[in-house]
């Protein structure tokens, strides 16, 4: 069965243990861990992963700014955002940069493996406060 290659990338070192914790033994392996956008592009490049799981919020280069560069790049690692930011707006920007997954940190412990899984078989995944689609089934 095919492991799922994961980099996690956050500023916040505890996020990232949590984040490695809750996907091991998920279907996953953690191929790497970055701590900032900089790196995130780097790693990318030299690792490969099938998923990449970023913190929006970073000092320096954001999520948004490494999922926009790396799509400019074309890169085939699928992008699942992991932040604080219940906004939809935050969601569409994601949708509109081809992002597959956004994750809200506090749901992490649920929604973070499913998200994970679900972008590497190419499918979107959105945290349910937060889906865009069942927002608009329900107005």
């Amino acid at each position: 069965m095919h492991r799922i290659r994961v980099l996690l990338v956050d500023d916040n070192l505890e996020f990232l243990d949590v984040a490695a914790t809750l996907l091991e033994g998920q279907d996953c392996e953690i191929i790497g861990k970055a701590e900032n956008g900089e790196q995130a592009l780097r790693d990318t490049a030299i690792l490969n992963p099938d998923v990449l799981v970023l913190d929006v919020s970073m000092p320096g280069l954001s999520g948004f700014d490494v999922a926009r560069r790396l799509q400019k790049n074309k890169t085939r690692s699928a992008i699942v955002l992991l932040t604080f930011h219940e906004d939809l707006d935050y969601v569409r920007a994601a949708q509109a940069l081809g992002v597959l997954g956004y994750v809200i940190k506090r749901r992490m412990a649920t929604d973070l493996p499913l998200a994970v899984r679900e972008a590497a078989a190419g499918r979107q995944f959105t945290s349910p406060p937060l889906d865009v689609d069942r927002t608009r089934t329900e107005v």
